[in-house]
């Protein structure tokens, strides 16, 4: 049964940095594309991160890109996403998926883990 957990959310000032987690289980995360999606108040489902292959391809949404990373660790078989530089607008529920093996959006995939960017 493939089970995916967010988690590392919280409030932090615009400039500061977060890392969520990913945790998954009944896969290997490091065999899949994994992708962090997220959704602000009033937003659409907006794609941020892509990394599959053993990590040797990563992309990032243009509105993140320099300040988000993307990584596994293969032994705990969690995705991190750490991200530095945060601003107001990074302010969103986030969400990890793996989109080979589960399908849907940001409106049926759980809580995720709420960011707030907020001085």
């Amino acid at each position: 049964q493939v089970r995916l957990v967010e988690s590392g959310g919280g409030l932090v000032q615009p400039g500061g940095s977060l890392r969520l987690a990913c945790a998954a289980s009944g896969f290997n995360a490091s065999l899949f594309r994994m992708d962090w999606y997220r959704q602000g108040p009033g937003e659409t489902c907006e794609l941020v991160a892509v990394v599959f292959s053993g990590e040797t391809i990563k992309n990032y949404a243009d509105s993140v890109k320099g300040r988000f990373t993307v990584s596994v660790d293969n032994a705990k078989n969690t995705v991190y996403l750490q991200m530095n530089k945060l601003k107001p607008e990074d302010t969103a529920v986030y969400y990890c998926t793996a989109p080979s093996l589960r399908g849907g959006s940001c409106d049926s995939w759980g809580q995720g883990t709420q960011v707030t960017v907020s001085s």
